[in-house]
């Protein structure tokens, strides 16, 4: 009988239902037109996502980073080939080719998800999916969070989070022609906002070709106006306004002593 861990967790177990039916969804409307029939499943922690393929029809290959994801989840999901390897080590690239590279709750682990992301893009033979925790603000930008020393956590336990608008970019510059969002996100609260939240996770899609679907829609390269060299970038540029706040701070005490209106 397999052992619980930590993914074994009610909080793992909702997360994956909402993700699982979203994946479910879209596969069972492009597998057929884009021919997918091979599949890897990078990040595969103990196998969830794998079996899911697997039962979908796909030759699946899961590779995890920690060896005893790897061994457990050999025992819960034979029919699946699994692999160790750190997806952030070129080595993961002699895996090959697969039609379909999926990448769930990895990303924002890694020490570097742009290289990481550019080996994805190389075993991408046709769509990429990818899901992940972002960080909060609209720049192209990433964060290096500390993470607590548990097994779902990064291998050394500290990582660079992304943006959405930063994973985004980088799906585009690793060499994806062609990103979309979701037009609905998974039915979780970790993928809505609301006045009290905000939405912490996020799923895309990466293709070598255009795709048609109503479950997508294309997402742009984002930018940004800030220019780190230029020490006037980035500056607000309501100064006026700033220094008229200034001075009432200042101001106020002065008149309330001398009792002056």
């Amino acid at each position: 009988m397999a052992s619980t861990r930590i993914f074994d967790q009610q909080h793992y177990d909702l997360l994956n239902r909402s993700r699982g039916d979203v994946v479910s969804r879209l596969l069972a409307e492009v597998k057929q037109p884009l021919e997918l029939r091979t599949a890897v499943d990078v990040g595969c922690g103990l196998g969830h996502f794998s079996g899911l393929l697997q039962s979908l029809g796909f030759e699946v290959t899961g590779v995890d980073g920690r060896k005893e994801n790897v061994e457990e989840a050999q025992r819960r999901f034979p029919p699946v080939a699994f692999k160790h390897f750190d997806a952030q080590d070129a080595s993961l690239r002699s895996l090959g080719q697969f039609d379909l590279t999926f990448c769930f709750g990895l990303l924002y682990h890694l020490e570097n998800p742009l290289l990481t992301i550019r080996h994805l893009r190389a075993m991408t033979g046709k769509l990429l999916l990818v899901e992940g925790v972002i960080f909060p603000g609209e720049e192209p930008i990433m964060a290096l969070v500390d993470e607590g020393a548990t097994e779902d956590q990064g291998l050394n336990h500290f990582a660079f989070y992304p943006t959405e608008a930063c994973l985004i970019k980088m799906l585009y510059r690793a060499g994806f022609p062609h990103v979309y969002g979701f037009a609905a996100q998974p039915d979780h609260p970790e993928y809505r906002s609301t006045k009290n939240s905000r939405r912490i996770r996020t799923v895309l899609a990466a293709s070598a070709g255009d795709l048609s679907s109503t479950l997508l829609k294309r997402v742009i390269e984002p930018s940004t106006e800030i220019v780190p060299w230029d020490p006037t970038s980035g500056v607000r540029k309501s100064r006026p306004l700033q220094r008229l706040r200034r001075l009432v701070r200042e101001t106020l005490p002065r008149q309330a002593k001398t009792g002056k209106a």
